[in-house]
């Protein structure tokens, strides 16, 4: 189990890499990097508004977090 869990961990590792690599650069420095450029009030439709390397992007931090949390209790 813990191997199996290992190797998951390790392709879900290289497919974050992956998705982040793959994204633009948004310009702005750190104002754009966090959102604080041009952000509006209403934040009831982001995750209609997000790309689909965002969407991918958190999904697999959401598994690797699951992922780093299990490794852990399982030792």
């Amino acid at each position: 189990m813990k191997i199996l869990l290992g190797i998951i961990h390790i392709l879900v590792c290289l497919a974050l890499i992956a998705v982040v690599m793959m994204q633009h650069r948004k310009s702005g420095g750190f104002t754009g990097a966090f959102g604080g450029g041009g952000t509006q009030a209403d934040m009831s439709g982001t995750w209609q508004r997000m790309s689909g390397l965002t969407k991918v992007t958190a999904v697999l931090m959401g598994a690797f977090m699951v992922i780093s949390i299990l490794q852990v209790v399982i030792r």
